[in-house]
């Protein structure tokens, strides 16, 4: 899997750190605020998009007053205790990062959450320092699937997409990962099981854990 690999870029929520989990949930409070029942096909409506971008689709789909600003602002303060106290490592992802620097593979994380909270979990983890690059789908023109954020990273990495590898939970990380042109792994996420046999079907390899990389 590694062969030939210059630069290793993650996606963070579902694929590096265990969190979709509590999306679901703020999804239903933060609609709730209004009056609104969460539709149930919500969440593969937005996978994928961008911090931004969802809270654009929120506005216009579900009328809300709020201004943009202020929507990412609560749902920053809704999931901030949880990122800091309750969201942990996937399994198996300490192990494989020291190794990637033990290698001298380069590392980044291409995510479409906000800036505050990607930082509040990786220093909750200890991890930021194993991370060359790390950059939010709000900085480039459009969220996955396009494959803006994995081309912007691997520049700033140095790397060319071909040498990249990339790491991603949802088909759309995972289409937007093969449109830059880069060789991508399927993880296994609970939020996503239902789509497990397409992301297998997309992905040049998939896995259940990160510990399974050096079986």
């Amino acid at each position: 899997m590694l062969e030939n690999i210059k630069a290793v870029i993650f996606d963070l929520d579902g694929t590096l750190v265990d969190s979709m989990w509590m999306w679901k949930q703020i999804d239903i409070e933060y609609l709730a605020r209004f009056g609104i029942e969460l539709p149930p096909d919500l969440q593969k409506v937005i996978s994928g998009m961008s911090f931004s971008e969802t809270a654009v689709y929120f506005k216009e789909q579900f009328h809300i007053p709020d201004s943009l600003e202020k929507i990412k602002n609560d749902w920053n303060e809704m999931a901030m205790g949880k990122y800091r106290n309750e969201v942990l490592l996937k399994p198996g992802v300490l192990d494989f990062l020291r190794r990637l620097k033990e290698r001298g593979i380069r590392t980044g994380i291409a995510t479409s959450n906000s800036k505050e909270l990607v930082r509040a979990v990786l220093e909750s983890q200890k991890v930021l320092q194993y991370f060359d690059e790390v950059h939010m789908s709000c900085e480039v023109a459009h969220g996955k699937p396009a494959p803006d954020i994995f081309l912007l990273v691997a520049k700033c990495l140095g790397a060319d997409p071909a040498e990249c590898l990339v790491f991603e939970d949802i088909s759309e990380g995972i289409l937007a990962g093969k449109a830059a042109g880069m060789r991508v792994c399927g993880v296994e996420d609970p939020f996503s099981t239902e789509y497990r046999e397409e992301k297998i079907r997309l992905a040049d390899y998939y896995i259940e854990s990160f510990c399974e990389i050096w079986e």
